[in-house]
């Protein structure tokens, strides 16, 4: 790993949500003074951290160009991860993308990472349980297909920009609402499960581990060019999860067994009432079609060999490091 000695400008797009508030506080962590971030409206996460907002968003061109003046190192977080339509989710994660890269080409033509974060979800249905990087893209929901659009919208970049695809499964920790469902699910006494729940199926990467990675990944020099999974060492079953959230919560649950023929229905039951009340639940027919149909683990290995990814947080750490936070912030009861 080439480790930069001055530490100079970066770009953060993304930087108010869940995995970017946290990746901003490791290049603090790491040195980095001089970090700017993109910021449509509230401060989200960023608030009281010691940051340059850019107020502009990835559709405002000539923010983009003032968030990227001379940045030696970008990182492009920012992304729709459900939407009602698909050509809102392509607006937020392709053209994005494609506003951002076409503005680094004149704002900071002299950078020395790109950053882009994409997903498991672009893999799809994949040919092998663990898949790797070679594995051919495949999404099967309209998330997953949005990230493989994106990763090929920055293919024409590559010779021109040190562009760095980062692909990571599940992220949980502090701040996700997605994970966080499931979590207040069992703090209720109920765990929902799909399928049996023994076999290993599921690759989870801690949000603090993943900054490390990306935040390593842009400091090395072999990471350019190429995509990488940054997931956790192991996968899990889901009762591995559930137990490890049943002891960071201190209660017992209740496993409720769901067929695999049954999720298509709870996602659209779910989306039904979620558009009665306003809101697209984080299970919708969207989801259902990924979790019974898309790759939901893959392989960290090369990136452990060549860029020294090391996801040091346990399961059963991260699950009570995450409780714990829930609590301390009124989102689960003491």
């Amino acid at each position: 790993m080439t480790a930069l000695s001055d530490k100079g400008p970066v770009a953060v797009t993304g930087g108010t949500g869940f995995v970017g508030s946290h990746l901003v506080e490791h290049l603090l962590a790491r040195g980095y003074t001089d970090i700017r971030c993109l910021v449509r409206r509230n401060p989200g996460w960023l608030e009281g951290l010691p940051v340059v907002r850019i107020p502009g968003d990835m559709n405002d061109v000539e923010a983009l160009e003032r968030l990227l003046s001379g940045a030696e190192q970008v990182f492009h977080v920012a992304a729709v991860t459900r939407a009602r339509s698909w050509k809102d989710m392509h607006r937020a994660n392709v053209e994005g993308t494609e506003n951002l890269l076409r503005a680094a080409t004149k704002a900071c033509p002299h950078v020395q990472r790109i950053i882009l974060t994409s997903s498991l979800a672009a893999v799809g249905r994949a040919d092998v349980a663990v898949p790797d990087e070679s594995a051919p893209l495949r999404p099967v929901s309209m998330y997953g297909r949005s990230k493989m659009e994106m990763e090929r919208v920055a293919e024409p970049y590559v010779d021109r920009l040190p562009v760095t695809i980062i692909r990571p499964p599940a992220v949980y920790g502090p701040r996700e609402t997605d994970i966080f469902s499931f979590i207040q699910i069992l703090s209720r006494g109920l765990c929902p499960i799909v399928g049996r729940g023994t076999e290993p199926s599921l690759s989870l990467v801690h949000v603090s581990d993943l900054a490390a990675g990306m935040v390593g990944a842009a400091e090395s020099d072999a990471s350019t060019g190429k995509c990488w999974f940054m997931g956790s060492a192991e996968v899990f079953s889901w009762h591995e999860i559930r137990d490890a959230v049943r002891q960071a919560l201190g209660r017992r649950v209740v496993t409720l067994h769901i067929p695999r023929s049954v999720v298509p229905v709870v996602g659209a039951l779910s989306e039904w009432v979620g558009r009665l009340m306003g809101t697209y639940p984080p299970l919708n027919r969207d989801k259902a079609r990924e979790i019974l149909h898309a790759a939901t683990m893959c392989s960290s290995e090369r990136a452990m060999q060549h860029l020294g990814y090391r996801p040091g947080v346990s399961l059963s750490d991260g699950m009570h490091m995450t409780v714990e936070w829930y609590r301390k912030k009124g989102w689960l009861p003491s």
